[in-house]
């Protein structure tokens, strides 16, 4: 398995990922081509605040992904570059599931997320995933609210 930080040239394999990550309702609605060139212009208007690692196996197709959007907070006296982080569309092709790339995925956004001056890294989680966020050192948090549109 590579893990390794996505450019220019993966842009056809995340859009292909994130396409396959989606229900069927919002596949009907947008072939795979057409969300490609609309993935590639919103990336690249937005590639300081979203970083993509991929994972790949033998072959140089992407086989899962992990992004990790870079937000600036309010500034603090003595601490005027404050950054938060999230952890978004981690997906790994259902063949390739059960080998660590997941959790491989999630560390390098992570880290790459702290390296950068994040002080700290969030994730939204289905269920079933909470477990694998927690043996990567997530917590759950009373403090996190959301609200709902």
């Amino acid at each position: 398995m590579r893990i390794s930080q996505a450019d220019a040239d993966d842009v056809a394999g995340l859009a292909r990922l994130l396409w396959l990550n989606s229900s069927d309702e919002e596949l009907e609605r947008r072939a795979v081509d057409a969300f490609t060139n609309e993935f590639e212009q919103w990336w690249a208007a937005r590639d300081d605040a979203h970083v993509a690692y991929v994972a790949r196996l033998d072959q140089p197709e992407l086989v899962g992904m992990a992004w990790v959007a870079l937000v600036p907070r309010v500034p603090r006296p003595g601490a005027t570059s404050r950054m938060s982080a999230d952890i978004q569309s981690v997906f790994v092709l259902p063949a390739a599931r059960g080998r660590g790339i997941g959790s491989a995925l999630v560390k390098a956004a992570s880290e790459h997320a702290i390296a950068v001056g994040a002080l700290h890294v969030t994730v939204h989680s289905g269920s079933k995933a909470v477990p694998v966020y927690e043996r990567l050192g997530f917590e759950s948090s009373p403090q996190l609210l959301q609200r709902h549109r």
